[in-house]
């Protein structure tokens, strides 16, 4: 049954959900959230939702509260409403004019993993390694 080009899983806001959502599909979540959301899909976070755990999504409009981390495959859209206390990482990234956001972002455009910079971290490291044992040296 393929119902991940149509189906959107909608929690109410009077719903209150402890333990990790997993959805191929698309959801909208309203209500409370204590625990992760693992989404092969698209997320909508109301403005009333409240989320305390992680987010992997394809993509996110985020409205509500989140305490925790958010990783968007695709696009991370954040409305005037939203207040974000974590981490954020997206190839895009949008946000509204009264957004809070308290954390780090790292939006990649091009989708290449943050490696190449890993890479020439060492060559800095080795450089001052080599600096140094070019002091001992004179010594």
């Amino acid at each position: 049954m393929d119902t991940s080009t149509s189906a959107q899983t909608i929690i109410a806001a009077e719903v209150e959900i402890v333990g990790t959502i997993k959805t191929s599909g698309s959801i909208q979540i309203n209500g409370t959230l204590d625990g992760d959301l693992q989404c092969d899909g698209d997320a909508t976070i109301g403005k009333d939702a409240r989320i305390k755990g992680n987010l992997n999504v394809n993509s996110v409009v985020l409205a509500g509260s989140i305490t925790g981390n958010v990783t968007a495959k695709d696009r991370i859209q954040m409305q005037s409403s939203a207040r974000v206390h974590g981490d954020i990482k997206a190839k895009r990234l949008s946000v509204e004019d009264g957004v809070t956001f308290i954390g780090h972002s790292e939006v990649n455009p091009s989708g290449q993993s943050s490696a190449s910079s890993a890479g020439s971290a060492p060559k800095q490291e080795s450089t001052e390694s080599e600096g140094k044992s070019g002091l001992f040296g004179k010594k």
